[in-house]
C-alpha cells in the first residue's frame, strides 16, 4: 500500500521533488518537496487507490467509527469519497464559525459520544489537524484518530499527536516516497539522505549543499 500510493503521488506530481531547486515556503523554509493532494481529485485511478486505501485503513484501525469528519478544505472531498464507499456519514471542521445563519463550525449531524475518525489529507507539524480534533472533543465527539494520504514524519508532528493522545495512519509517508523516487528516477539515489535531513530539521538548510554546511 505505502509504495503504491507513493508510485500514484510521484505519477501524477501530487508530490513532486526539487532538491537542486528548492521550494521556499510561507515561513521561509526552503523545502526540497512540493505537496498537492488535491490533484489526487483530478486523476480517477490514482483518486480510486487513495479512498479505497483510506476506507481499508479505517476499516482496519478504527472498526468502531460512526461518523467521517474532513478537514477543511482538503480533507472534505476524501471525507465523502471514503464514506461513500463505507456506508458511512460524514461532515468536515470549518477553520472557523460562520458569521451567519447557525453559525456553525462543524458541519454535519454530529451528535456527544459519537465516534469520529478525523480524514486529513497531508500532515507535516500537525497543527491544523489537531486544532480540529480539539474542535470535535469540545463538542462532545470520541475522537478515534485520523487518517491522511501522506505524513512527512516530522518531529514536531510526531510529538504534538502523541502529547494530544492522537493516532495516525497514514497510507504513505516521506521516506517511503523519497525511496520510489530515487528507485524510479524522479531523483537520484544520493538524495535520498538530503531529502532526509531537510524532514528531519526543516530550518537546517545544509542539505541544500549535499548535508555540507
Amino acid at each position: 500500500m505505502e509504495k503504491k500510493i507513493a508510485q500514484d503521488l510521484l505519477k501524477i506530481k501530487a508530490v513532486f521533488f526539487r532538491p537542486d531547486e528548492p521550494f521556499t515556503w510561507a515561513s521561509g523554509i526552503k523545502s526540497p518537496v512540493y505537496c498537492d493532494n488535491r490533484l489526487t481529485l483530478t486523476a480517477p485511478e490514482v483518486r480510486d487507490d487513495v479512498e479505497n486505501g483510506l476506507a481499508q485503513a479505517i476499516r482496519e484501525n478504527y472498526p468502531d467509527v460512526e461518523v467521517l469528519m474532513g478537514t477543511s478544505t482538503a480533507g472534505i472531498a476524501h471525507a465523502a469519497i471514503t464514506g461513500h464507499i463505507l456506508g458511512l456519514p460524514m461532515g468536515y471542521v470549518r477553520s472557523g464559525a460562520k458569521d451567519h445563519g447557525r453559525k456553525n463550525q462543524i458541519e454535519g449531524k454530529l451528535l456527544p459520544g459519537q465516534k469520529v475518525v478525523v480524514v486529513e489529507d497531508l500532515i507535516s507539524t500537525g497543527g491544523s489537524v489537531l486544532e480540529v480534533v480539539n474542535i470535535l472533543r469540545e463538542a462532545g465527539a470520541d475522537v478515534l484518530g485520523v487518517v491522511s494520504i501522506f505524513t512527512y514524519g516530522m518531529q514536531k508532528g510526531l510529538e504534538r499527536m502523541a502529547a494530544a493522545h492522537v493516532k495516525n495512519v497514514s497510507l504513505t509517508n516521506f521516506d517511503v516516497i523519497a525511496e520510489v523516487a530515487a528507485q524510479e528516477g524522479y531523483i537520484k539515489p544520493e538524495d535520498v539522505a538530503r531529502l532526509i535531513a531537510f524532514r528531519n530539521n526543516p530550518s537546517d538548510e545544509s542539505w541544500i549543499h549535499g548535508g555540507q554546511a
